[in-house]
């Protein structure tokens, strides 16, 4: 296996990073991910068998990925490379399945890690397929990105997707440990500090590990007994955003989340990821268009008034700006968790749409059509039209669906909200025109 040290100045016993130094040995000490390199995992029971297959590793950033790639070359005792789709092109490609089809000639397979793999075009993509059906390559391919939609099918088919999870707070903990260890000393921190420096991570051990021995680095100096507040930690490092690409999976998780959590009629859960995704940069009109869309879909006419504050919200954000604006996001989410909640008219709608494409050009009747001509009087255009307003009830009950198609009910609204007297006027209606054709 290559050295992370081959054809470089650098000894083993020079500086690293202490990610680097705390970086696992053997797989059972990777932590956070148990389901894939505990006792009864699937990497395990891989490694039991005696063989790894191909496999894309799926997970947000600093949760083990590489590490995993490594310790499984050193296991199976394959030869270990490791590239970029960022810094890597295709004559690279090239070098490396040549070199790998000699080392296979001679006994010895390659574990190829390809980190941010969804980074390589389709062309490229392809490129590896031939390679791992013969064997040249082993591909442990290493994404931050939903691989269904990044990853091309022909790879997906040929490779195990396993899903990586973002560290939790044991697996935080754990890390906290192991750099003590390593340290001789105890985190200068107090409980509430350490607890905003774990929050600061989200998730992300490569980061976390950077955190700690950056204070670790400022307070080499400072007295034993030394435990810095939140405040003092602050001073120290810098918090990033959280892990949040606006056309990545974290942008569509955080609006499924908020569009369940309104459907769900769940007002703090609403306002929590409502909050996340402007922390996180999120723009705000992107926020009010799906706003907008949650109160046509799933609230309706049950609220007739969900669709007003919706749009409302756009035009407060647009008047008052950013923070002020954002405040009427918070509004609009409240009231569309705590309004009732009905899919008649989207029901509706969408029956009604696959009906008007089977249906196709079928003409109204002609009793609805108006007659300006003397010819389209002659064909009976508007005869026999009953004007409502001049009916009992204001109602006439006749029949507008085209005479070869007959009467048909899309719409049915539930017992909720407006949406309540709504079905009591249709039912009214629909007694009368029973009535009337009678």
């Amino acid at each position: 296996m290559s050295s992370l040290f081959e054809n470089s100045d650098l000894s083993e016993n020079a500086p690293r990073p202490l990610a680097d130094r705390l970086r696992p040995a053997v797989l059972g000490d990777v932590v956070g991910q148990d389901h894939l390199t505990g006792d009864k995992g699937v990497l395990t029971r891989m490694l039991a068998s005696g063989r790894v297959g191909s496999i894309i590793l799926w997970g947000p950033p600093g949760t083990g990925k590489t590490t995993i790639a490594r310790l499984l070359a050193a296991q199976v005792d394959m030869h270990f490379e490791q590239i970029s789709a960022i810094f890597s092109g295709v004559a690279d490609l090239k070098k490396l399945f040549l070199a790998a089809k000699q080392r296979r000639s001679e006994g010895q397979g390659t574990l190829l890690f390809v980190d941010e793999i969804h980074r390589f075009n389709k062309a490229q993509q392809d490129g590896f397929l031939p390679h791992m059906e013969d064997g040249t390559i082993t591909l442990i391919g290493a994404t931050t990105e939903n691989p269904s939609f990044e990853l091309n099918p022909a790879v997906l088919s040929r490779a195990q997707v396993l899903v990586l999870n973002r560290l939790d707070h044991s697996a935080i903990e754990e890390l906290i440990m192991r750099a003590q260890e390593t340290e001789g000393r105890e985190l200068p921190l107090d409980e509430e500090a350490i607890q905003s420096l774990m929050a600061m991570a989200d998730g992300d051990g490569r980061y976390f590990l950077n955190l700690v021995e950056e204070v670790f680095t400022a307070t080499f100096d400072a007295d034993e007994d030394l435990k810095l507040d939140t405040a003092a930690l602050s001073e120290l490092v810098q918090k990033r955003m959280p892990v949040y690409d606006k056309s990545a999976d974290g942008h569509y998780n955080l609006i499924s989340a908020l569009h369940k959590a309104i459907r769900g009629s769940d007002p703090d859960a609403a306002l929590y990821y409502l909050a996340r995704m402007l922390t996180a940069g999120e723009d705000p009109l992107f926020l009010c268009r799906r706003l907008v869309r949650m109160a046509n879909e799933d609230i309706g006419l049950a609220d007739p008034q969900a669709i007003v504050q919706a749009l409302a919200a756009k035009d407060t954000y647009e008047f008052l700006g950013s923070p002020e604006g954002e405040l009427g996001l918070a509004q609009a989410a409240v009231y569309l968790a705590t309004a009732p909640k009905s899919i008649g008219v989207y029901k509706a709608y969408k029956t009604v749409m696959k009906r008007a494409r089977e249906t196709g050009s079928l003409p109204p009747p002609k009793i609805i059509l108006n007659a300006p001509t003397k010819l389209m009087k002659q064909q009976e255009y508007g005869s026999g039209y009953k004007y409502d307003h001049d009916q009992p009830d204001a109602f006439s009950g006749q029949n507008y669906f085209p005479d070869d198609m007959g009467r048909e009910t899309y719409y049915t609204p539930p017992e909720r909200g407006f949406e309540r007297d709504i079905k009591k006027r249709l039912d009214y209606w629909a007694r009368l025109r029973k009535e009337r054709e009678s």
